[in-house]
């Protein structure tokens, strides 16, 4: 058929299932993977200029951390799981049922914000103290929650939008709204924090203008090209969306959340073992295996449409053909990373924060943490292709390993037999478990794949 007869959908339907596989992925993923080291850029904003003033303003933005994670997980579980089942369905040309999902998907998150928003602004000290704020950093960390959570209904919307823009395979759209957000947060962080003197409260609201910032556009993007229009009148509160999104999302609720959980036991530790110094050092290395980790599963994330469209319409060897894409050059880049960080460790931290005891705990957890990132090739890939086609019970049990199922027990057990020695090295020998899990479960999946067209 000539291509200048095609409707947009139509187009978009033979980019995806006859674009040669490594060809379509990188088209996606380029813009994915911009868009995440963008985010992790973004994230990094506010503990790179907050280091400019205490450590005890650094710890706070690393409490915090937990609970922007756990929003962020609220926000995927929405948007990837109506984004995969969104996906699917226009594969197998089944566009309303997309579109219903698209719009229920968005206005569950929306619903999930507001109410986050109200109980963490009332039980703010409370929550404090459960994340591992003292007395000498309760305050500024309450401070910097309230404003972080008056934004969590834009967050959370902003999130699924960006899911649901990705998994139709508008990758560039998502990119362009992350990407005006991160230069909105990162000019206006030393102009709220150092020109108009509001310290930890600047960085905040730096966050939360970037956050409504990406929101608007991203909602401008729905209505580009071949886009799924968001129209509330496609609301459907049936058990069928409902289910879906549980299905397709509770992988990503699962990761994100335990890891803001895991986050939240590992300052406790930390302030157990090492005061602030040994929070605001954690939190850096964290952020920074974040940032490596973002290109990783940007890169995976061009993966995901490409997996969920052609699982649709039953071209189940292309599936198998880009996880392999994937997970091949994916570990090389994580092994390229992981040398430049275990190389140059105490620097990465001093220049985050130049406090030498922080630096002596942040640079052997980052040598830990780096010595296992390559192990995330496959792991990170594997949850992926089991979420985005519809195994909703074996990605649940993949996301839950890194963050939850292997660390949170190890956090326990190293801490109690180690101490800071081991709290520095639980992520490491929790991302080795993590990978001999996820093996079985993703290799039965595949070779399932393999007789198929």
């Amino acid at each position: 058929m000539n291509e200048e007869k095609l409707t947009p959908s139509q187009l978009k339907y033979k980019m995806m299932t006859e674009t040669p596989v490594p060809k379509l992925i990188m088209k996606l993923a380029v813009p994915t993977i911009l868009s995440m080291l963008v985010t992790g850029f973004y994230n990094m904003a506010d503990t790179y200029f907050v280091g400019k003033i205490t450590t005890e303003d650094t710890a706070a933005v690393g409490l915090v951390f937990s609970v922007m994670a756990l929003i962020q997980a609220v926000g995927f579980f929405c948007g990837q799981g109506s984004g995969t089942f969104l996906s699917r369905m226009l594969g197998a040309g089944e566009k309303k049922k997309a579109e219903e999902m698209a719009a229920t998907g968005f206005v569950v998150a929306a619903i999930l914000g507001v109410i986050i928003a109200i109980l963490g602004n009332i039980y703010a000290h409370p929550l404090a103290y459960i994340m591992g704020a003292d007395e000498n950093s309760v305050e500024k960390t309450v401070q910097y929650m309230r404003i972080i959570l008056i934004g969590t209904p834009f967050m959370t919307c902003q999130f699924v939008v960006n899911n649901q823009l990705r998994f139709q395979g508008s990758a560039f759209y998502a990119m362009i709204g992350l990407f005006c957000g991160a230069a909105v947060n990162v000019i206006l962080d030393p102009i709220m924090i150092f020109g108009f003197h509001m310290g930890i409260s600047g960085a905040a609201v730096a966050t939360i203008s970037a956050q409504f910032i990406s929101f608007i556009i991203l909602l401008n993007g729905t209505t580009k090209g071949s886009n799924l229009r968001l129209n509330l009148k496609n609301v459907r509160f049936r058990f069928f969306y409902l289910k879906e999104i549980v299905n397709g999302g509770m992988a990503s609720l699962l990761r994100q959340g335990l890891a803001a959980v895991a986050t939240l036991l590992m300052n406790n530790k930390a302030q157990e073992l090492g005061s602030n110094a040994a929070v605001a050092a954690m939190s850096i290395v964290t952020k920074i295996v974040m940032m490596i980790g973002c290109a990783m599963i940007g890169f995976g994330q061009g993966f995901q449409p490409v997996c969920s469209f052609n699982y649709g319409a039953g071209l189940k060897k292309r599936v198998r053909e880009g996880f392999f894409f994937c997970f091949k050059y994916g570990t090389i880049f994580l092994t390229f990373g992981a040398a430049i960080l275990i190389v140059f460790a105490d620097l990465i931290v001093y220049l985050m924060r130049d406090d030498m005891a922080v630096v002596e705990i942040g640079k052997v957890a980052l040598r830990w943490q780096a010595a296992t990132l390559p192990l995330l090739g496959f792991s990170s890939m594997a949850n992926m292709m089991l979420q985005s086609t519809g195994k909703g019970f074996k990605a649940s049990i993949a996301s839950s390993c890194r963050s939850g199922l292997c660390f949170i027990p190890l956090l326990y057990l190293l801490t109690y037999f180690y101490g800071i020695q081991g709290l520095e090295a639980t992520q490491a020998i929790a991302d080795i478990l993590a990978l001999i899990i996820a093996i079985p479960l993703a290799v039965t999946e595949l070779a399932k794949m393999k007789d198929n067209s």
